[in-house]
């Protein structure tokens, strides 16, 4: 049937069709529709007129179905239930959902927030799948256009900082997951580590920078020029990972989110320096577009996340002060 012939359709007289197939009888039918028996009999003769089909004969004690009104019964009983469940308030039950959540992430991410909550996801919602994608300069477009459920990256916390790195459209709302600062990491024996420490010594350096969200240049480096001063990036790489372990055999030094460089050097054997100058912190984000606000699925993600990385947020909070 064309758009335009389902246009015409009425859907009163379809759920009229649907109690006349189940009572047989105008007058119970009226009274379970509550309207009169004329409505109803108005009602079965757009019925007739729309399928080319008396569909009833009257009978002594009723009315008796047309083969054509008992082909559309089942038919027209399926149609209503969709359109019934297409009315109700959308849940979403974890335990029984087979959701597949579409998420954005940067990758240091996935050793510093996903561990903290990804347990309970798929402790409540053993059936859900999770499908991510690497954070760039159209994850926000996806999150608008629907082909994303959330994004998950750092963000500068001050406007006027975030209008040179990463600035949210309006219709995206945003939750801060923790806070962080700069630290720098370089190899065991770096030559550096047996001199002063100074924003000097460190912009002497060569340096390996990660390209986030298609932008080769960070706060630091914007912060830096107010100063008239500027890192030598030797190498720009996509990723965290690449850029600690190109430390571990060269003179490189790799500025970063001290969570993640406090990890890397853990399991690099790499060394720990403090950001040589007075840098603002950066928040680790939680993005998702405005429309999908109070979607259940959505919701009960975001109310995982939220509370399995609170003690996050209070232990940056402490350590920030």
């Amino acid at each position: 049937m064309a758009v335009e012939q389902l246009a015409r359709l009425d859907l009163n007289v379809l759920v009229c069709l649907k109690v006349l197939l189940e009572e047989c009888h105008v007058t119970r039918a009226a009274n379970r529709l509550c309207l009169s028996q004329s409505a109803v009999s108005k009602a079965l003769a757009k019925l007739r007129l729309q399928f080319n089909d008396p569909l009833f004969v009257r009978h002594a004690h009723g009315l008796v179905p047309t083969a054509r009104a008992l082909h559309l019964k089942p038919k027209l009983a399926a149609l209503i239930h969709q359109l019934e469940q297409l009315a109700e308030p959308e849940i979403f039950d974890p335990q029984n959902s087979a959701y597949k959540f579409q998420i954005a992430a940067v990758e240091s991410v996935y050793p510093l927030i996903l561990p903290h909550f990804l347990p309970s996801v798929f402790q409540q919602a053993p059936q859900v799948t999770i499908s991510t994608h690497v954070w760039s300069e159209q994850t926000f477009a996806m999150l608008q256009r629907g082909e994303l459920d959330l994004g998950l990256t750092g963000k500068d916390i001050d406007i006027n900082d975030a209008k040179l790195t990463l600035l949210p459209p309006g219709d995206i709302c945003e939750l801060e997951i923790y806070r962080d600062q700069q630290m720098c990491v370089v190899r065991r024996d770096h030559p550096v580590l047996t001199q002063d420490w100074s924003l000097a010594r460190y912009l002497s350096l060569r340096h390996v920078q990660v390209r986030c969200d298609g932008n080769d240049r960070w706060l630091l480096d914007y912060r830096l020029a107010d100063l008239g001063k500027a890192r030598d990036i030797a190498i720009t790489v996509p990723d965290f990972n690449s850029a600690a372990s190109l430390c571990t055999y060269t003179d490189l030094i790799f500025t970063a989110p001290s969570h993640f460089v406090e990890l890397a050097a853990r399991q690099l054997d790499l060394v720990l320096l403090p950001l040589p100058m007075v840098f603002p912190p950066m928040a680790y984000t939680l993005f998702w577009h405005r429309d999908r606000e109070n979607d259940p699925a959505l919701s009960w993600l975001r109310s995982i996340i939220g509370q399995n990385t609170d003690h996050l947020r209070a232990r940056s909070e402490a350590r920030l002060k």
